[in-house]
């Protein structure tokens, strides 16, 4: 701390209220460059979680928001703040020449805070103020007016006359399977697509169809029968086929699941059946989706409804 007679002298106080920068134009410019580029993460958080959201993007703009104010105010604090030290104590400037130059110091440092640096603490405000708007939009998850999160879980990539093709892209023929095999397929183009993901057994030679509903014969050509592989529990992959028994397993808790009678829940955590996909052959025996599935795939979520 410096001592009091020199703090009042006319040179110590300007020296004082000197900032640290020394281009402070290029300083102001680097600050508001870092809230301008927190704004606009700002927007494009809010129009991405409107489109249904996407995770990776989301967290994405939340490291740009909260990077860019945290890196513009500690620049500000760095480089354009007046450097002190202050004290409130002081003793009487007695001279007029010395009152003088501590008001003119004085004033020199409020305009250099307020005046050309309000537009950056318009700035400021204003991008906290989106981020506190930006964070109320979940709030509008939990009414009907609202997006809802994760409203791709509803849907898959699998459509009415989807290819049905192996990992390797390719497609899958009547005779591709004996009965008891069993093979991971994908809609044609979307063998990346892990939510795609399908099981597909052969159970028979002839169309089955869970006890009860002999409509869903259609959905089984020459056998085929075609499941999700994302377990209903936790998402784990559906893996194990057990042909001797008709059963499909879930590795991670054992969920266990009756392919002749739908999927259905036999053992295990698993809440409800593998959601099926329909299939159906097209006029050269490859394989093909009747439709997507009917119902969303994977573990239940909040917004699933029913």
């Amino acid at each position: 701390m410096s001592d009091l007679s020199d703090v009042n002298e006319p040179e110590t106080w300007a020296e004082h209220m000197a900032i640290a920068a020394r281009h402070p134009r290029r300083a102001e410019l680097v600050v508001g460059l870092s809230f301008l580029l927190a704004t606009l993460s700002v927007f494009v958080l809010g129009w991405i979680y409107t489109q249904n959201g996407q995770p990776q993007i989301e967290g994405m703009m939340l490291f740009v928001l909260f990077g860019g104010i945290g890196f513009g105010m500690a620049a500000w604090g760095k480089w354009l703040m007046p450097k002190g030290p202050f004290v409130e104590e002081r003793e009487v400037l007695t001279s007029e020449t010395n009152q003088e130059r501590f008001s003119e110091t004085f004033q020199r440092g409020r305009v250099a805070v307020e005046g050309r640096r309000s537009f950056l603490l318009k700035m400021f405000i204003g991008v906290n103020g989106l981020m506190g708007a930006i964070l109320l939009f979940p709030l509008r998850s939990l009414t009907d007016k609202g997006p809802k999160a994760g409203g791709p879980l509803y849907t898959t990539q699998w459509k009415a006359g989807a290819l049905v093709v192996d990992e390797e892209n390719r497609p899958v023929h009547i005779s591709t399977l004996d009965v008891g095999g069993s093979l991971t397929v994908f809609p044609h183009g979307y063998t990346d697509a892990t939510d795609d993901q399908t099981l597909l057994v052969r159970a028979a030679t002839t169309p089955v169809a869970p006890p009860g509903r002999p409509d869903l014969e259609k959905w089984s050509p020459a056998g085929y029968l075609a499941f999700s592989k994302v377990c209903t529990h936790a998402g784990c992959p559906v893996g194990q086929y057990e042909a001797q028994f008709q059963k499909l397993l879930c590795p991670c808790h054992e969920s266990t699941f009756d392919v002749l009678d739908g999927a259905a829940v036999v053992f295990g955590p698993a809440p409800r059946p593998l959601p099926q996909l329909p299939l159906m052959m097209d006029d050269n025996g490859y394989l093909r989706a009747r439709a997507g599935y009917g119902e969303p795939i994977g573990p239940g979520f909040w917004s699933r409804g029913g």
